[in-house]
């Protein structure tokens, strides 16, 4: 009978070791998703910011200065956007409980 019990007991601390286990990975898989997100929205922006960086580019080879003044200015604008945005983030996880 107490064999029965250790043995219980054993069970009973190696499914706490499981379950701490578990929710280690669980909160691991999450941070690498929240990570891969950011990668991959940075990379849709870099994306973004090359290519109006290549309009620009055909568009002073083509002379048209007014184009080209207007695809720099939205390129600022890009710029300033994801630099906000990615600080409002930053402050927003700051202030989560």
């Amino acid at each position: 009978m107490e064999e029965i019990n250790e043995e219980q007991k054993n069970i009973r601390e190696l499914q706490g070791e499981l379950r701490e286990k578990i929710e280690a990975i669980d909160l691991e898989c999450e941070e690498l998703r929240e990570e891969t997100m950011m990668v991959r929205q940075q990379s849709v922006n870099t994306q973004i910011r090359l290519a109006l960086m290549f309009q620009i580019l055909k568009a002073r080879q083509n002379h048209d200065f007014a184009q080209a003044s207007h695809l720099t200015s939205t390129l600022r604008l890009l710029r300033w956007l994801c630099k906000w945005l990615n600080h409002s983030l930053l402050n927003s996880d700051d202030d989560s409980p």
